[in-house]
């Protein structure tokens, strides 16, 4: 009985040592995440204003991507610009040098930053990509909210408030703010990193809490689910075919309606079944809606 009451030590010990070295082992990843996003910090430089006001050279930076396209050209890298300011209902957010909105994704992390969208997905969101010994122009932005995290291709990915920092494909000109609220996942980003319009943004429930992006809806003329009706599913902004108005929806998840076709226009959140869309003040045509 001894021997068995010694055993079952050993064994707990050895259990508690192997739990202590596996925390370990994470805290120390995470340690070592830190301190090489610090390292690459460190080598970038900093600016107080705007790129114009530092007399950036024309055709460098954000001026140097085309809308909605990644930022694939070295010249593009070498500088951003993050200005505190507004853009269609979101005030305060923070947008780059040519203007346009920059998002945060649900899905990623602050603490360690760490970016979970990549692929097909960070072509849908070009991540905001900065240069080794590159320079980061700050505009109402607090320099110490600001950082950077080594993406999985070894690039530099801005962060602010420890999380990643995107832009959107769907925003053809500045002042775009078509990311909004995609997939009750992309929000603006505050000076501070925290969501921009998140309150005014919530999803509007036909039921349940928070929901996982919808890839299906089915759109009905009529309240209730009533015929005639058309489905619709896939990923990205998908138009409607029918011309007459919705006027309620079925979905498993979160989507984006908008009023006007190719994601544009009026738009809101929605998740769930809305059997009646004037429910949740959206009496405009739904002509395009966004899936996950």
């Amino acid at each position: 009985m001894i021997r068995n009451r010694f055993a079952a030590i050993a064994a707990t010990t050895a259990a508690a040592a192997l739990l202590l070295t596996a925390c370990n082992a994470t805290d120390d990843a995470a340690s070592a995440a830190r301190e090489g996003a610090g390292s690459a910090l460190q080598s970038l430089n900093f600016g107080s204003g705007t790129a114009k006001q530092n007399n950036a050279a024309p055709g460098t930076g954000d001026w140097a991507t085309d809308p909605g396209r990644p930022a694939s050209k070295p010249a593009a890298k070498k500088w951003v610009q993050l200005s505190a300011s507004s853009a269609g209902d979101l005030d305060p957010v923070v947008v780059n040098g040519a203007g346009f909105t920059l998002y945060r994704f649900d899905k990623d992390t602050a603490d360690p930053s760490k970016s979970n969208c990549s692929g097909e997905c960070a072509t849908t969101w070009p991540p905001v990509l900065v240069a080794p010994g590159g320079k980061i122009f700050v505009d109402g932005v607090a320099k110490s909210d600001v950082g950077v995290v080594k993406r999985d291709d070894g690039n530099l990915q801005v962060t602010i408030g420890g999380w990643p920092v995107y832009r959107f494909s769907k925003d053809l000109k500045p002042g775009d703010t078509n990311g909004q609220g995609v997939g009750g996942t992309w929000f603006g980003v505050t000076p501070d990193g925290q969501k921009a319009g998140a309150t005014a943004e919530e999803p509007e429930q036909g039921g349940g809490g928070t929901a996982a992006p919808a890839s299906s809806v089915t759109l009905s003329d009529e309240i209730n689910f009533g015929d005639p009706s058309e489905g619709l599913a896939d990923s990205g902004c998908q138009n409607v075919g029918r011309d007459d108005s919705a006027s309620s929806l079925q979905a498993s998840g979160a989507l984006k309606i908008w009023s006007e076709k190719d994601c544009k226009g009026e738009s809101k959140v929605v998740q769930g079944n809305i059997a009646d869309l004037n429910s949740v003040g959206f009496d405009n045509k739904i002509s395009s809606v966004f899936l996950g």
